[in-house]
């Protein structure tokens, strides 16, 4: 044990003799730990706040559309209307709403100002199916379905764009789609823009939001066609067959068959999950190639380190050294400067990723276990590229060691 603590001794006292040298050496170590943290965390991150996301909406859901595959011949017949809606609120168990969407892209104007907008004509029932914060006002309701009323719900950023303050109920806006005439439309509702800090950071690079009552969709878009419902259930029991019951149902009241698709929503958010994952592991190791580069440089530094110590190598087996001593003490020496190395990347990529992620509106998710496992593979390439410099100081004949200039 004796021989460790004196190795241990001599390895701080070299390292802190060459304190540039060893920072320089560390350095490909700091960057490769802290590259591969700070991407893991983000990665996480990501995949936390899209799984965020698709919980506001809620998993109960089930995606019916139209199929666009090359093989089905789909006529103006085969689209959906909002008695199938209906129908499938009433006829089909456990679902609790049905919300069909319409989307298409235009712009609105004002006396003097215009912004780029995405336009979503839909029902009362979206909000039961995704969150939204309403600032001023109300969203859609029943009555505006029913009547085909001329009104929006738009977003705080255009809002503020376009009146300059956010509370722009009672305003009226003309929306155009295309080449289609203007459609003027009262505001009675303002909600947060769903982009959330993205629209608020980039401003007119990203477009704005509009919804409106699916009735007056043909005012805006007379070509615009619903092609897509999001129905939701009280449960996610049996959701193969009440999808199939869908579908079936939708294909009786068109006469037709092969048409339509029933997804359920959480099978989307694990392959979303599955990507983010699979492209997280691939920049990661990417990144970790740092680490093998910065472990050669420390193989390099450490086999100068013993070219230029074979005198005090040889001095030390003549009074007795072992082998054993030898080697111990350079091994030791390797394993300090990558884990003083490591220990420096874990902080500065705690520290760069919660950096980068509250730019992108994103929290960092630094895992314990990506921390330890960072932590354990700097510890593994010390001693990795430690082994052949301490084999070679210890296998050093003594007499020509002494000899040594």
């Amino acid at each position: 044990m004796s021989y460790v603590i004196e190795g241990f001794k001599s390895a701080l006292q070299n390292i802190k003799s060459n304190k540039m040298r060893s920072f320089l050496t560390m350095l490909g170590i700091i960057i490769g730990i802290s590259s591969v943290i700070t991407i893991v965390s983000l990665g996480q991150g990501g995949k936390n706040y899209i799984t965020g996301q698709f919980e506001s909406i809620g998993t109960n859901v089930i995606n019916v559309s139209v199929s666009n595959n090359v093989d089905n011949d789909i006529t103006d017949s085969d689209y959906f209307t909002l008695e199938d809606v209906n129908a499938i609120k009433s006829r089909i168990e456990k679902v609790t709403a049905a919300a069909p969407v319409i989307e298409n892209g235009g712009k609105v104007k004002t006396e003097n100002k215009s912004k780029y907008v995405q336009i979503d004509a839909l029902t009362q029932d979206y909000t039961k199916l995704q969150k939204l914060d309403i600032y001023y006002g109300r969203f859609l309701n029943e009555r505006d379905v029913e009547i085909g009323a001329n009104v929006a719900v738009i977003d705080d950023t255009m809002a503020e764009k376009l009146f300059r303050t956010k509370n722009a109920v009672g305003q009226k806006i003309s929306v155009n789609v295309a080449d289609n005439n203007s459609l003027s439309l009262k505001v009675i509702g303002v909600m947060k823009n769903p982009a959330g800090e993205l629209a608020a950071n980039f401003g007119d690079n990203v477009p704005g939001f509009v919804f409106v009552p699916i009735t007056i969709a043909d005012r805006l878009y007379p070509e615009g066609k619903i092609g897509f419902i999001s129905v939701m259930l009280s449960d996610m029991n049996n959701s193969s067959e009440i999808s199939s019951k869908i579908v079936r149902l939708l294909e009786v009241r068109h006469n037709n068959t092969g048409k339509y698709r029933a997804e359920e929503g959480f099978k989307q958010l694990d392959t979303i999950n599955d990507v983010l994952n699979k492209l997280t592991l691939i920049i990661g190791a990417i990144a970790g190639i740092s680490l093998i580069v910065g472990g050669i440089g420390v193989m390099n530094i450490m086999l100068v380190s013993v070219t230029e110590r074979t005198r005090e190598i040889g001095i030390r087996k003549a009074i007795g050294a072992t082998m054993a001593d030898i080697r111990i003490q350079f091994l030791t020496e390797s394993l300090i400067l990558c884990l003083v190395g490591g220990i420096i990347g874990m902080s500065l990529g705690v520290v760069v990723g919660n950096i980068v992620g509250k730019f992108l509106n994103i929290k960092a998710a630094i895992s314990v276990q990506v921390i330890l496992i960072a932590f354990l593979f700097s510890s593994a390439v010390g001693i990795f590229f430690g082994l052949y410099p301490a084999n070679k100081a210890a296998k050093l004949d003594p007499i020509e060691a002494l000899r040594y200039e």
